[in-house]
């Protein structure tokens, strides 16, 4: 069966209709019941209280509200107390950052347009766009929202911007021609689509499809298939929370054994062991990540990347493909002139001289034949004819004064099928009619060419030259615009016969530029083990130029358009996306496929995107960015991050970002785990050696609450290094749990347990004064764990650098912990609350001295390892 486009638009009347007169409003009704409504069906949200509850999944939370019932049942109120404060302040947190319903659909049906013109028993009515139906007939002027998709049956020089859909920069020219055989939806001229403008002429069309059936709705049908991907912080804090957990379970099943073989009551040694569990896991450890996350969203949303999705951050940091837009991202998204090509001669743009005869002339009839304007900065018009009056500002030939001193008499306005403009002026005395349009149909129309002051009749050699030199800039990616003139009668109106017998006067060739800063941030994702890829709209020429000025594109052999893509299998696209970095002409499906095959093949993607085309990919990738400027309502929804400035130097500024914040999660991470690892090592010890429970439950609440949570969020705020782009981005199935990580936690946690105990040892040999040995263990392991956070810093000695004192939130904790730490063990009315006892000045400073050091162990234990490891 053939499609819409293949037939013409009778064919298409009286396939639909069965006539070709526009619906009766019987006929209307009959249609609106058998195809419904023009709208989008919406799937189900998740209400906030599913997603509140969702926070509770996390199997370390799981652990954490078990070991919280037990403590409850077993008189431990104070534990119990804590961690469901803790998981419970975590879920809210978790909760307000993600309670930002699906609104993909609902922004895709804005994007129909609120009303619509059809023509109904001989009568052009104005009714509301989810009235429309399939077989209604449709008016169309500049400006219009195109409510359904349709086969166009009349047009006056149509022009619509389907770039939302299509991704196409540029507006398409439309033509009421059958299209012969298969063709992809960009090429699809003589359709309209819904979501897409008219930006110039006017026209009209039959519905073909209505609502879920448009092109449009078909990707709210995607939106709806395509799943979310978790980032690997999510991934690794599940995979870290059951390892740890396990860990945890054996230590604290080992301590209950101990207890009950040595003779302990059963109970007891189960509240003990309950309690040990309590103090190892961290509880912290969710609203630490989520607050340190959280600040790493306000920093860069002062560098233009908005996070949506809090998890998004550190997925940032993990990414090894940047499937990137070509349009407003890597570039300019303004069309700008890049060359002349006037008296044999090609002429960049900056060194076009105001004062040279012919460059003038080209540079005035590129102003006068054209209908853009730029006033304030506001430009209106087709995006080719305001980069000819930008030319002219930058020049400093002001397009207005230009106007005001040559008004135009006549015109032949642009049309599709001539492929010409023409416009009449009185210029030298003379009537002058200036035109310009596609340089193949000029060609065909000229007789004389200029040179200088000189004006001769045009040679074969002549327009050979010239074919060449359009054919270089076409491959070059460059849209080329071919410009005559021609004196004529006086005569008030001009004829389209008028365009022939013309004097070429040259050739101006425009693109739109990469960004300045597009080329560096290319070469640092290069460096930093990402690979970027362009994923466009526009043709394959084009977006090959621009990627090889900006070092995407290196073999021409890398690039290819949509349709190739069509005949692979998934296993045969696994293998061809190796070779590929530029894609051409691509449809939703094709984007969709290539970030798949990229996360099959175990990579992190991060896509980039404007359009609704863009949406479904955006959903897919495991970072989708959004662009905050010219991006569509649908993609923002769908995006994990927007851009409000649309640059890709930002994505890059975002990924390290990301990385800076993974490596201070993990630092903060690995600061929790070796405190917790050294108060195991002091309990399992004084078990084993048969002496008093070193810590009381309060202990262990003061420490959860106050000297592991605030130095681990300084930790996560440390300040951000550049080295960070020259490391590879991390493999996906790599756990934080490392045998090189446990490895530091393990010696780290070593020595604080071992000088937690020293204190503990010399309390007790005070007198074998419990209370005492109690008292000192916990001071010197909360002071232990607070002069750690500096060895947390980095894996390299830092203390006795400049570096120990660049992150301010650290001191801060630093003091702030030992004054809270000092009031508790010195000040008497505390002492009942915390059970402890005042120390002397001289078990004091013992505390501060063996908490203190841990530093010169640690630091002198890392200068060993970056000595062996240089």
């Amino acid at each position: 069966m053939k499609k819409y486009y293949q037939l013409s638009g009778e064919e298409t009347l009286q396939d639909i209709n069965g006539q070709t007169e526009p619906l009766s409003d019987s006929q209307v009704k009959e249609h609106q019941e058998k195809y419904g409504p023009n709208e989008l069906v919406e799937g189900k949200k998740k209400t906030t209280l599913q997603i509140f509850l969702e926070q509770y999944k996390d199997f370390l939370v799981i652990i954490l509200i078990i070991a919280a019932i037990v403590s409850g049942f077993l008189g431990d109120i104070e534990s119990t107390a804590v961690i469901l404060i803790v998981i419970t302040m975590n879920a809210v947190l978790g909760t307000v950052q993600t309670v930002k319903a699906e609104q993909s659909l609902a922004s895709l049906k804005k994007l129909s347009g609120p009303e619509a013109k059809v023509l109904r028993d001989g009568n052009v009515i104005q009714i509301p766009s989810a009235e429309v139906t399939v077989g209604d007939r449709v008016m169309l002027d500049a400006g219009d929202y195109i409510p359904a998709d349709g086969r166009l049956l009349e047009s006056a020089s149509l022009k619509v911007d389907e770039s939302a859909l299509t991704g196409e920069s540029l507006g398409v020219d439309k033509t009421i021609e059958p299209i012969q055989g298969e063709v992809p939806l960009g090429d699809r001229t003589n359709m309209v689509y819904s979501g897409s403008f008219v930006t110039y002429g006017r026209a009209s069309f039959v519905v073909t499809d209505i609502g879920m059936q448009t092109e449009v709705g078909k990707i709210a049908s995607l939106l709806k298939t395509t799943s979310e991907k978790r980032t690997p912080l999510q991934i690794n804090l599940d995979q870290f929370g059951q390892k740890l957990s396990i860990l945890i379970l054996v230590f604290c099943g080992i301590l209950f054994g101990i207890s009950v073989f040595r003779g302990d009551n059963i109970g007891d040694a189960f509240l003990f062991a309950v309690a040990l569990a309590v103090a190892a896991i961290p509880e912290a450890l969710s609203s630490i990540v989520t607050i340190v996350l959280s600040f790493g969203t306000q920093k860069m949303a002062k560098e233009h990347a908005i996070i949506r999705k809090l998890q998004a951050v550190e997925g940032l940091g993990s990414v090894s493909i940047i499937c990137s837009d070509k349009t407003g991202t890597l570039t300019q998204n303004k069309m700008t002139v890049e060359d002349y090509y006037v008296d044999e001669t090609c002429v960049a743009a900056d060194e076009i001289n105001t004062q040279n005869l012919s460059h003038s002339r080209l540079l005035l009839a590129s102003i006068l034949c054209n209908d853009s304007t730029n006033i304030d900065g506001v430009e209106i018009g087709d995006p080719t004819e305001t980069a000819l009056i930008n030319l002219g500002t930058r020049l400093g030939v002001c397009p207005e004064d230009v106007r005001e001193k040559y008004p135009r008499e006549s015109e032949n306005p642009f049309d599709s099928d001539r492929k010409l403009m023409s416009t009449k002026h009185t210029m030298e005395g003379k009537p002058t009619m200036l035109v310009k349009g596609a340089v193949d149909v000029l060609m065909g129309r000229m007789e004389q060419i200029q040179i200088g002051a000189e004006i001769r009749p045009i040679t074969e050699e002549d327009k050979k030259k010239i074919e060449e030199q359009n054919q270089a800039f076409s491959r070059s990616g460059l849209r080329v615009l071919g410009f005559a003139y021609k004196i004529v009668s006086d005569e008030l109106e001009l004829s389209l016969e008028d365009e022939y017998g013309l004097t070429f006067l040259g050739l101006v060739a425009m693109m739109d530029p990469p960004r300045e800063e597009s080329k560096a941030a290319v070469a640092e994702c290069k460096s930093a083990g990402i690979r970027p890829i362009m994923i466009t709209g526009d043709h394959k020429v084009t977006a090959a130029a621009i990627a090889k000025r900006i070092g995407i594109l290196e073999q021409e052999s890398e690039a290819c358009e949509g349709a190739e893509i069509d005949s692979l299998s998934d296993e045969e696209l696994k293998d061809f996306v190796e070779g590929i970095s530029v894609y051409a002409r691509v449809s939703p499906e094709h984007k969709i496929r290539i970030v798949r095959a990229w996360q099959d093949k175990g990579n992190i993607v991060s896509m980039t995107g404007d359009g609704v085309n863009d949406a479904p990919a955006l959903k897919q990738a495991d970072i989708g960015v959004a662009m905050g400027i010219t991006g569509s309502e649908v993609s923002k929804d769908a995006a994990a991050m927007v851009l409000t400035d649309d640059n890709f130097a930002t994505i890059v500024k975002a990924v390290e970002n990301g990385r800076n914040l993974y490596r201070n999660i993990k630092s903060a991470i690995q600061f929790l785990l070796s405190g917790n690892f050294g108060a195991i090592l002091a309990v399992l010890y004084a078990s084993i050696a048969a002496l008093p429970v070193p810590f009381a439950p309060v202990h262990l609440l003061f420490i959860n609450l106050l000297t592991d949570s605030l130095p681990a969020i300084a930790l996560g705020l440390e300040p951000h290094t550049k080295d960070v782009m020259k490391e590879k981005p991390r493999p996906l199935n790599e756990s934080i749990l490392t045998k090189e990580f446990l490895l530091k936690v393990g010696i780290e946690g070593l020595s604080i347990g071992v000088t937690t105990m020293i204190a503990f040892m010399i309390g007790y040999n005070q007198g074998g004064n419990a209370l005492l040995a109690s008292t000192m263990a916990f001071a010197t392991l909360c002071c232990a764990r607070l002069f750690h956070g500096f060895n947390c810093k980095s894996d390299k000695p830092v203390v006795f650098t400049k570096a120990v004192g660049n992150n301010i939130y650290l001191i801060g904790a630093f003091v702030l912990g030992i004054a809270l730490i000092t009031s508790v063990v010195m000040i008497p009315g505390l002492h009942s609350i915390f059970k402890v006892q005042t120390l002397t000045m001289t078990q004091l400073f013992t505390v501060y001295g063996l908490a203190a050091l841990n530093i010169p162990i640690v630091q002198i234990l890392k200068a060993v390892r970056a000595a062996l490891f240089k």
